[in-house]
């Protein structure tokens, strides 16, 4: 089966992704699946954590489109990335780089191909000029060598790198979800060994300090309270048991946040 995924912060209002849609449609009968137009308007960080979190439940050969462009029309490169079962199509600004690292092993390719892109590239919109006819290529045959040279100095988020010293975790919010829970770039194989059920945590981030439980899940506190967790895609999680836990620290993917152990 051939499978492309789109990922963007055009939201649904516009027809933009009906034209990338449209774009693949007239060159590939592959089924077009969408994974999340609501990432937050030119949020690389949050782009990424979904596209990362979504890849273990396709199927091997899937091409996933990323556009997450804020850099669109400068000289950000245009690349694809392969690894031994997933392809990615989108921007050189780290937004493919933490799915494919999940994989293993990857390459980079820089599209450099006019060909295979549509006649008329616009200057803001290489979701539908660039990528989308790349990406039908691919699924059409195309040999990647093709699309342009191998590079390797891309651009990597590194969007996982934490510290933990003296029982003193320093991390950064990656996402915040449509429940207002603050997913933390603490994963779970680093900390979980750290931690005991209904132990508290002092957490900072901003000017806020907050303690909080480490809980199984939301539902172990009274509704209103604050929690930690870990998620269902492994990651540390700051949240409120049928509340809004960003509102409550009034913070944003990108945010640094500290905490200590007892």
């Amino acid at each position: 089966m051939k499978i492309i995924t789109f990922l963007s912060d055009f939201g649904l209002k516009s027809s933009y992704v009906s034209q990338m849609k449209g774009i693949a449609l007239s060159m590939t009968d592959a089924k077009l699946v969408d994974i999340s137009h609501e990432i937050t308007h030119h949020n690389i960080y949050e782009g990424a954590f979904v596209l990362k979190t979504i890849i273990p439940y396709f199927p091997v050969g899937t091409v996933h489109i990323g556009v997450v462009d804020p850099g669109v029309g400068n000289s950000r490169k245009g690349i694809v990335v392969t690894t031994s079962t997933h392809i990615f199509v989108g921007p050189d600004n780290g937004l493919l780089i933490p799915a494919a690292k999940k994989l293993g092993k990857f390459t980079v390719y820089e599209i450099k191909n006019q060909e295979l892109m549509l006649n008329n590239v616009s200057n803001t919109f290489h979701g539908r000029d660039i990528f989308t006819p790349v990406a039908a290529h691919i699924l059409n045959g195309v040999y990647f060598d093709e699309i342009g040279p191998i590079i390797k100095n891309y651009v990597d988020l590194n969007f996982e790198i934490t510290e933990i010293k003296n029982k003193i975790v320093m991390g950064q919010i990656i996402y915040i979800d449509g429940f207002g829970n603050i997913i933390t770039n603490i994963e779970k194989y680093k900390i979980r060994p750290l931690l005991e059920y209904d132990k508290e945590l002092i957490i900072f981030t901003g000017t806020k300090k907050i303690k909080l439980p480490f809980v199984k899940t939301y539902s172990s506190v009274k509704k209103g309270e604050a929690l930690a967790t870990i998620g269902s895609n492994d990651y540390l999680e700051i949240s409120v048991n049928q509340g809004n836990a960003s509102k409550l620290l009034n913070v944003k993917a990108g945010d640094k946040v500290k905490i200590f152990l007892a």
